[in-house]
């Protein structure tokens, strides 16, 4: 079929067959090169929307990248002020709580002075508020530490047993529902001896007295249940005599076997309303006669000397709490103890 169109067209044009085979093959290579062309032109329009796409995936992958960093940043600072501004604020509150330990020893300090007795054991006093600006509030406990048991009197301080002082605290452990064999523990804990009470309980002993009661924690049968009781009633503090204007009902009853529940509540209706000024004046108490007095008179006192004060200032959400104790024995007053958090 080519080949007579070829011959057709010599004849028609005048040209020969060759010449008319030659055009016939550029016309041909000619045809065959549009598509790829066509094909060229596609593959680069579509490698510039390629490169379009990438470089808006580029651009919002450094937005996100950015607004990260900016928001991370920003908090980075605000986290940093409020910072500063609670420092500054716990600051504040730490001189407010200091305050109120140096207003509450000055109290304290007048009181002793003024009476011969120290009663409650235990009160709260507000304290005025001493600045201004401060719109917080400060709030003092204070506690007779001489109202409670001194659990280092068990030893006297010749390393011997204390033979009252340990029954008494047999007997309040007792009264407590806690396992007697613990005062073996403790007094095997502060004697200077490695004769064991009973087993085991001077593996470890630190063969002194205790400087803080968190030490109770540290002896071998003692629970964290057995601590938290005898928390309220007893101290390390003082020089063992206890205040019976300010004593709980344990501590007094752990005084005497006959001591009772009753007795030791008439003492505290007795106190509320006319405080003892002198030891001698229990023996007023119904129940309380000479037979019970006399041998207890040695172990107690109607004024305390050692004090634990828990100081609290609070404004806007914050809180700063100082706790310690002050020995008023002789002058100037010793701090025995203190903590601030």
């Amino acid at each position: 079929m080519a080949q007579r169109q070829g011959i057709a067209f010599s004849l028609i044009l005048g040209l020969s067959t060759s010449e008319v085979n030659s055009v016939f093959d550029s016309i041909q290579s000619r045809s065959n090169a549009m598509p790829c062309l066509l094909c060229m032109s596609y593959e680069k329009r579509r490698l510039l929307k390629n490169q379009k796409g990438i470089a808006l995936v580029v651009t919002l992958l450094a937005l996100v990248i950015i607004t990260a960093m900016v928001v991370e940043f920003s908090y980075g600072v605000y986290t940093s002020t409020n910072n500063l501004y609670n420092w500054r604020d716990s600051q504040c509150l730490s001189l407010m709580a200091r305050s109120g330990v140096n207003v509450s020893a000055r109290f304290l300090s007048d009181i002793l002075k003024r009476y011969k007795y120290s009663y409650p054991g235990s009160i709260e006093l507000p304290v005025e508020n001493p600045f201004e600006d401060f719109k917080g509030m400060i709030l003092v406990n204070v506690q007779d530490e001489s109202s409670k048991f001194n659990i280092n009197s068990i030893v006297s301080p010749n390393g011997l047993l204390n033979e009252d002082a340990y029954n008494s605290f047999k007997r309040l452990l007792k009264i407590l529902s806690i396992d007697e064999k613990i005062a073996d523990s403790v007094a095997d804990w502060i004697d200077p001896d490695s004769e064991a009470r009973i087993s085991d309980s001077e593996v470890g002993a630190k063969n002194s007295g205790l400087l803080t009661v968190d030490e109770l924690m540290l002896i071998k049968g003692i629970s964290r249940k057995d601590y938290d009781t005898l928390l309220p009633y007893i101290t390390v503090y003082g020089d063992g005599l206890i205040n019976i204007n300010g004593a709980e009902k344990p501590v007094l009853m752990c005084l005497s076997n006959d001591i009772t529940d009753d007795i030791a509540q008439r003492v505290i209706d007795y106190r509320k309303i006319t405080p003892f000024e002198e030891i001698s004046q229990l023996q007023r108490v119904a129940g309380f006669n000479l037979t019970l007095y006399g041998p207890i008179s040695s172990r107690i006192t109607v004024k305390g000397k050692v004090f634990y004060l828990k100081s609290s200032a609070v404004s806007g959400g914050l809180k700063r709490i100082i706790e310690t104790v002050l020995d008023t024995s002789s002058l100037p007053t010793v701090i025995k103890y203190w903590k601030e958090y």
